[in-house]
């Protein structure tokens, strides 16, 4: 197995607007090339569900920038290991709007994301990895 790590956590958004995912999107994209990290992000206006992948300081380092990021809340890690590949090699961060690859909003609000065990988002960000096939780094 390599050095590279993953996080997947779950969180809130904090005033959610397109501005704010514009922002939060272009700081992701800049800091984790820097960074060697890569990842997706599945976001909606009632939830953040987030792959992060890289070096294992790296990924951990941001994950803590994320959880005291005040556009966040109530963030929730559902997966830390080491991989030994990556699966979102070739984009700094994808953005995927939610609109086939996770919950609706109704099971989000029904305890869905509470509920998921580390395969569900897993199995999430496979069919999500699928779904958007290879090829740009700020899809």
């Amino acid at each position: 197995m390599s050095d590279l790590f993953q996080i997947i956590y779950r969180s809130q958004p904090f005033g959610f607007d397109e501005t704010s995912l514009a922002g939060i999107l272009l700081d992701a994209r800049r800091c984790n090339s820097r960074d060697g990290i890569t990842g997706a992000l599945v976001c909606r206006h009632d939830i953040f569900v987030q792959l992060l992948e890289g070096p294992e300081d790296a990924v951990r380092a941001t994950f803590r920038r994320i959880e005291r990021d005040d556009r966040h809340v109530n963030v929730v890690q559902l997966v830390g290991e080491g991989i030994s590949e990556r699966l979102f090699g070739d984009w700094a961060m994808l953005h995927d709007p939610a609109d086939s690859e996770i919950w609706s909003e109704a099971e989000v609000a029904e305890g869905a994301a509470e509920r998921a065990t580390p395969a569900d988002v897993r199995e999430m960000f496979a069919a999500l990895r699928e779904a958007q096939g290879q090829g740009r780094m700020d899809a």
